[in-house]
């Protein structure tokens, strides 16, 4: 594990056994670069470029904020992205080759302040100024439930597509579509189709009630058939699919029969950061980052109606090389202008940066399950396993980190109602069991798009890559190891939509509870007093088969983030 240069390259079905070291792609990246150069070919005689652009898992994210890199074995911040800097990018290409077309494929409606207050609308003006051509909506779209996600969708100028997402006609009966399930666009004598799939498992993995009246199928369903009516209908020679999976998953699925006659998985929902398109048996997969810190960037040379070269790069927006653009940065300020001193008001200062990037444990969810175990005093405190909200390392002159309404918000776009109840020794181990394989099921069609969810109270340690079942290695509470018949008190958020007797995907807890209680409060009560904080991870996780400092739950590929 001290080297990636002795891995061999590995070609693998999902599902089937890796041939190389399974953790070859958790390993921190050496020396690894900054910014990627401006990319794109420079046609010939008879040539011509077409460019498709895409950003994804945006959250609301409208200003230049901090972005957390691994580099020489280390983070590292700097300032990434920002609306009208990403539009002044976007009209630089659209100058220099007008055969652009620019995508976003989902979660931009969820994930600040300014969104809640306005539950979404104040988004619309801003993405419709950003020019896109096409949108694919993502897991977090539905945030406010289906109607809003309709008419925050059809608010947007720019087409929508996705094909796994129906109307519930009643009890799971599949109605018709609710968007289009795909599109094409034709340049330079080259036809290129769009098909769009979002996650089927988003009634599991968030609050059942936002997706209520929708019935989500799996891509492979009805893929071929849109395939082949791209192909042989409509006569495509690029045919890409807009996804919203999760890395691991677009993986699997371009790893399948199924995907035969796709060129490209564009996908998005995990805030990977692929640099170099991941070579499947039927597909090439992509995904650039999240919060608006990187573009994803496909050229192709066209000769005679035929593509016949191809260059795939993920651009860093640094907002020092792209000024912002004026219509936008007017948008927004008019839009934030009624929020924007209740945004701005500073709630606490952290000593340590605060960030949500690692699998196991990250400052952020460490200052949540402090405020929660301080305040509800239950044995067991959990956090869930989320991956939005960039982090922030920028001191002011008190010498600390301001933590601000607007970021608690960024951290906790929903304020969920703190719940409580009690669960049997038992419980607790086959949920941890359960969670466990969501993040490092050995197939990947099996992973969530989530980390391990965060805990504080209890110690763990386990094995990520052991079978299912079977990753606990120990597990105690109050330096004790966990008993089978004993009772724990446990509490974490309620989510809207789960039965009474649920806490975080934990079924059947005994004497559930809500509490007066909200998230937003106890982390500001708590910040109140104990300002400045200092979160740092406690490895009550502790990962015994690889590094403690995962940045990503892909294994067996030529990936790495950083």
């Amino acid at each position: 594990m001290q080297s990636r240069r002795n891995f061999l390259q590995f070609s693998t079905l999902a599902g089937l056994s890796l041939t190389i070291n399974p953790l070859s792609s958790l390993l921190p990246v050496e020396n690894s670069p900054t910014a990627t150069a401006e990319p794109g070919f420079k046609p010939g005689k008879g040539q011509q470029v077409l460019t498709l652009l895409q950003t994804t898992d945006v959250h609301c994210q409208l200003h230049p904020h901090d972005e957390l890199f691994w580099e020489n074995d280390k983070m590292a911040f700097r300032q990434t992205g920002g609306y009208a800097h990403i539009a002044t990018y976007f009209k630089k290409v659209r100058q220099q080759n007008p055969a652009t077309f620019i995508i976003d494929t989902g979660d931009m409606f969820q994930g600040s302040m300014l969104s809640v207050e306005t539950t979404g609308k104040a988004l619309q003006p801003v993405l419709n100024a950003m020019d896109y051509n096409l949108y694919l909506p993502g897991n977090w779209e539905v945030v406010y439930y289906k109607k809003g996600m309709q008419k925050l969708l059809g608010g947007l100028d720019a087409p929508k597509i996705c094909a796994n997402m129906y109307h519930d006609l009643g009890g799971g009966q599949k109605g018709e579509l609710i968007f289009p399930p795909y599109t094409t666009w034709s340049a330079a004598g080259v036809k290129i189709g769009f098909i769009g799939y979002t996650d089927p498992l988003v009634p599991i993995r968030q609050s059942p009630a936002y997706s209520k009246g929708i019935v989500y199928t799996r891509p492979e369903e009805n893929l071929p058939y849109y395939i082949n009516v791209l192909r042989e209908q409509e006569q495509c020679q690029l045919v890409i699919i807009l996804s919203h999976l999760g890395l691991s998953q677009q993986i699997a699925l371009a790893n399948r029969e199924e995907c035969r006659g796709v060129d490209y998985i564009f996908g998005g929902d995990t805030h990977e950061r692929v640099r170099k398109p991941i070579q499947c048996t039927y597909a090439k997969v992509v995904e650039p980052g999240a919060f608006g810190s990187f573009v994803g960037r496909l050229d192709l040379l066209v000769e005679n109606g035929k593509i016949v070269n191809e260059q795939y790069s993920l651009l860093e927006v640094d907002p020092s090389k792209f000024q912002p653009d004026e219509e936008l940065v007017r948008i927004i300020k008019e839009a934030e202008q009624p929020f924007r001193q209740s945004m701005d008001n500073v709630i606490g200062y952290s000593k340590v940066p605060l960030y949500r990037y690692f699998v196991v444990e990250n400052s952020i969810d460490t200052l949540i399950i402090d405020a929660l175990k301080w305040k509800v005093g239950t044995d067991i405190v959990l956090s869930n396993g989320f991956r939005f909200c960039p982090p922030r390392s920028k001191k002011d002159s008190t010498g600390n980190i301001p933590i601000t309404e607007a970021f608690l918000y960024d951290m906790l776009p929903v304020d969920s109602r703190v719940r409580t109840g009690k669960i049997s020794g038992r419980q607790l181990k086959a949920w941890l069991e359960t969670e466990l394989n969501n993040v490092f099921a050995k197939e990947a069609s099996q992973r969530l798009g989530g980390w391990i969810v965060k805990f504080k109270g209890m110690k763990v340690r386990f094995r990520a890559f052991d079978e299912r079942r079977r990753r606990i290695q120990s597990m105690t509470i109050d330096d004790k190891p966990v008993a089978d018949e004993q009772l724990y008190t446990i509490c974490a958020c309620e989510r809207e939509g789960d039965p009474p007797n649920m806490l975080c995907r934990l079924v059947n807890v005994a004497e559930p509870e809500n509490t007066p209680y909200h998230l937003h409060e106890v982390v500001k009560e708590y910040l109140s007093i104990h300002s400045p904080v200092a979160p740092l991870p406690e490895k009550n996780a502790i990962v015994l088969d690889a590094p403690q400092n995962l940045l990503t739950q892909v294994t067996g590929v030529d990936y790495t983030f950083h």
